[in-house]
């Protein structure tokens, strides 16, 4: 057995035994995650003022929350339409009060640059759930693209740890906007298959006869 394949299946164990307790005392799911947002506007205080280790170790705390309460809701059998709803919005809430702590703290020490670079990574973020819901009122489903929520918060996190923002930035403001730009391409080449499929099925259709 690997190292890698070791520490997975340790950190699965410890995530089983999480969910366990937590659904033995009936938490509400839609409480863990609020309980992550919170924890993540905490992280971002920190990015605030410059103390980003501290801030990547909350971040992964507050990951954990991510983690497990979707699986809570599922061991209680509390899944609900609103659940996954709420989940969708307060991880919004979360992306952008982290990119704000950024904000805040490249204005503070005088750095325009990078407060752009990080406004661009935040319009990247929101665009990127935004696309694919709006994309989804019209096409199946559109998963496509690289940089969705997980990869964002790894790369935050090891910009973080790493004292290594700056690049992690670059690459989430030029990737996040070409993950952007695929689903938009991806869902005119859908919607154009779709209405061409359409159109034949009329075109098939006999004069006098409806489908």
């Amino acid at each position: 057995m690997t190292i890698t394949r070791a520490i997975g299946l340790g950190a699965g164990k410890v995530i089983r035994m999480i969910v366990r307790a937590l659904s033995l005392s009936r938490v509400n799911p839609n409480v863990l995650t609020f309980l992550g947002l919170v924890i993540n506007v905490v992280a971002a205080v920190f990015l605030a003022v410059g103390h980003f280790r501290s801030a990547g170790l909350i971040i992964i705390f507050a990951g954990l929350f991510d983690m497990v309460d979707g699986r809570v809701a599922r061991e209680t059998n509390q899944v609900t339409r609103f659940g996954a709803f709420f989940d969708s919005v307060l991880d919004r809430y979360s992306d952008l009060a982290l990119l704000i702590g950024l904000l805040v703290y490249y204005g503070t020490i005088n750095r325009p640059f990078y407060v752009v670079l990080t406004a661009v990574v935040m319009m990247a973020s929101v665009l990127i759930s935004y696309v694919r819901t709006r994309a989804e009122n019209i096409i199946p489903t559109c998963k496509v693209g690289f940089l969705e929520r997980p990869e964002r918060v790894v790369l935050f996190i090891i910009g973080t740890l790493f004292d290594r923002m700056a690049p992690v930035l670059w690459v989430t403001a030029v990737l996040g906007n070409i993950t952007v730009i695929h689903r938009m391409i991806f869902t005119y080449q859908e919607a154009k298959r779709l209405e061409h499929a359409q159109l034949r099925a009329k075109t098939m259709v006999a004069p006098g006869q409806s489908l």
